[in-house]
């Protein structure tokens, strides 16, 4: 290999950097003001990928530059273009690009903190550190995904507040990984069979993975996969600056989405160059300075040329004046759109949100159904979707089995992008991580059902909403061996205990109506947490017949019957178990054995009550039994710790997989029975 000013040469591929850069002068500047703060931060670090973002610079330059609208001193602008950078792993190309455009908080401070302690140039972009960055990267596949969210809600939202207000494109780099990941198929059809016009994928094909050529582990014609989805393609050299502006003005004038693939070098410039090498930390000093040195860059380190940052800091002022253009178009909608966007943008509740919960509780109270929560559930959302026009439905194929689906909604499609309702297909990981887009992308609140056992498939976005502390609404319906002759593929076991894992994750279980609309209550009303809603398959009785106003689902676990004299015994149940606690509390007050029952509709928000509140609903002393159609795994806090005694303490659950059979058989044998409950109980005191 040989590296010199003028050209270089890596694997037989000739690259002569010094025609690129007499060519494109202010380009090739820019571009490589980006390469330049890579190089360095990832040589500091001694950590990350260098190689990525030194060979898709000169596509992020020229989007930045010339297309992508943006105003750096006002990053949240409702109208703004999002961009994606899908191949997380390639961080510092956005948070080069966000410093250089003079975002504020991307300070040149924390580009020398790349990867440290207390950053917010983590190695992956996560969401919520630094403005700019529009989603939690890393994962690979996320963010495509994640991109058909943000060109949904786009279309919705411009459907339902004006093209005047709401008008503008996603922009997603991916590489050749993204487009490995499942997910990628499942994204790039779903945006295929909508047309989603607005979303541009740049793919950085530079046929290197971390183990070697893409051609160690795949063959796919990634153009004709495209335009088999649906997709209008450009095929484009990667590092020519006029043929990507052209690429970019081509696509935006497409009726459907447009994959441009981009012929890269990875580790441009480099030793490094179209090798596995060039893909990770490049941090040998000799190498990164005849790099720097094939670029005609001869700075100091982490130094930016006066005139070079001057002109990047033009281009983040570049959409100032569209977005005051914005703000006008804004103030002439009417006071109450005006009031409704404002008030979906910030998250809040409309002001008949909770008025309209406690009317349905009471007359669920009063009339005590016999009901599915699943059905519970659409009750609910028959009640506040006409209120809330934010509220997005859908389901992976379920939904008549969700019950995900109310009259009011319409269906989202080509001819009616203002449709509140998604058919989502067969397709669980896709749905949830473009739910996951839709709440990023700001103004909407969505919600998508599939059975309870196939968070399996959409568990990465599930994880992902967690970790970036967003409210994306998981319906997780036929929650358990009641679902019944479909048997043990499809019911969830270790599911609970799986959601329940996973930090700042709401597993809501709840057991009738009543509780069904609390979970919903809590779920919409949160800003900063993803709801799991565990439902049923089969009808369940009324528990809660006496109304009242307080939300008792909201301390995540509260009595619901006490003990007629001597305390002796303490059942917790969630769900479709709480009335076989009672059935069993009805057994034992009848051998005079004081009961009481504790419906647990959400452990997490148990656990997050302050001692006092937990210690008047678990007191010290009585037997406990947990009762669950599930695994024990997640159970022992509350039977063993929480003042409890391990000679005192047992559960009524599963502890193997299921079988086919109807629900009340296998409810039978598998001992989840109030009389199974009474034998421990009783083997106990």
């Amino acid at each position: 290999m040989l590296c010199t000013l003028a050209k270089y040469y890596s694997k037989d591929v000739f690259v002569d950097l010094t025609a690129l850069r007499i060519a494109h002068p202010e380009h090739w500047s820019k571009a490589t003001a980006i390469r330049a703060l890579t190089l360095d931060a990832v040589a500091t670090a001694n950590s990350g990928h260098s190689g990525m973002p030194m060979g898709m610079a000169d596509v992020a330059t020229v989007l930045f530059e010339k297309h992508l609208k943006f105003d750096a001193s006002t990053p949240r602008w409702p109208d703004r273009d999002r961009f994606i950078l899908s191949a997380g792993h390639g961080s510092m190309l956005l948070y080069s690009i966000l410093h250089l455009t003079g975002y504020q908080d991307m300070t040149l401070e924390q580009i020398k903190n790349f990867r440290q302690w207390g950053s917010i140039t983590a190695g992956h972009p996560e969401y919520g550190h630094a403005a700019g960055i529009e989603t939690t990267t890393g994962p690979l596949g996320q963010g495509i995904a994640n991109a058909v969210g943000f060109a949904m809600a786009e279309e919705i939202m411009g459907a339902n507040y004006g093209k005047q207000v709401v008008d503008h494109m996603t922009y997603v780099i991916a590489g050749d990984g993204c487009l490995m990941e499942g997910v990628s198929q499942e994204a790039i059809s779903i945006a295929g069979r909508h047309q989603l016009s607005k979303l541009i994928v740049f793919w950085d094909n530079n046929d290197i993975t971390i183990d070697g050529p893409v051609s160690l582990s795949d063959s796919s014609n990634q153009v004709l996969r495209f335009e088999s989805a649906g997709w209008a393609v450009i095929e484009i050299d990667g590092h020519d600056p006029k043929a990507i502006d052209l690429a970019i003005i081509q696509a935006k004038n497409q009726n459907k989405p447009t994959m441009i693939a981009c012929k890269t070098h990875i580790a441009l410039g480099h030793a490094a160059q179209d090798t596995s090498k060039g893909h990770g930390a490049l941090t040998d000093d000799k190498q990164i300075a005849d790099a720097k040195a094939a670029y005609g860059w001869t700075t100091n380190l982490f130094e930016i040329p006066t005139d070079v940052k001057s002109a990047w800091l033009d281009i983040g002022l570049r959409g100032k004046e569209e977005r005051k253009a914005w703000e006008t178009r804004f103030s002439s909608l009417s006071s109450a759109k005006q009031k409704q966007f404002n008030r979906v943008i910030a998250g809040d509740m409309p002001k008949k949100f909770s008025a309209t919960l406690k009317a349905f509780k009471k007359g669920i109270s009063e009339t005590a159904p016999k009901l599915a929560t699943r059905a519970a559930s659409e009750k609910v959302l028959q009640a506040v979707n006409p209120i809330m026009p934010e509220n997005i439905g859908g389901s992976a194929d379920l939904t008549g089995s969700n019950n995900t689906k109310t009259a009011d909604l319409g269906v989202f499609d080509v001819n009616n992008r203002g449709g509140r309702y998604v058919y989502w297909g067969i397709r669980e990981h896709g749905m949830a991580a473009a739910m996951n887009g839709m709440v990023l992308h700001g103004g909407l609140r969505p919600y998508g059902g599939t059975f309870m056992c196939f968070t399996d498939y959409a568990r990465p976005a599930m994880r992902l909403a967690a970790l970036m502390k967003i409210p994306t609404v998981f319906v997780m319906t036929h929650d358990s061996i009641g679902l019944g002759e479909d048997g043990p593929t499809h019911q969830p076991v270790e599911h609970l205990a799986i959601s329940r894992a996973t930090p700042n994750t709401n597993v809501f279980r709840p057991a009738d109506g009543v509780e069904t609309a609390e979970a919903w209550e809590i779920a919409l009303s949160s800003n900063t947490t993803p709801s799991v809603l565990s439902l049923t398959r089969q009808n369940l009785p009324t528990v809660r017949t006496e109304h009242t106003l307080k939300n008792m689902s909201a301390k995540g676990a509260y009595v619901i019957a006490e003990s007629e004299g001597k305390r002796q015994v303490i059942l917790i149940a969630t769900g479709s178990e709480v009335s076989i606690a009672l059935k069993a509390r009805s057994l034992l007050q009848e051998d005079e054995i004081g009961c009481r029952v504790v419906s647990m509709p959400c452990m997490e928000l148990f656990a997050a009550q302050d001692d006092k509140y937990r210690r008047r609903v678990l007191p010290a002393g009585p037997v406990r039994i947990g009762i669950e159609a599930a695994v024990r795994q997640g159970w022992d806090r509350w039977l063993l710790d929480e003042r409890g005694k391990s000679a005192k303490a047992d559960f009524v659950g599963m502890n193997a997989f299921g079988a086919s059979a109807p629900a009340d058989i296998l409810y039978d044998q598998f001992a989840i029975t109030a009389h199974a409950v009474v034998i421990k109980a009783k083997a106990m005191l």
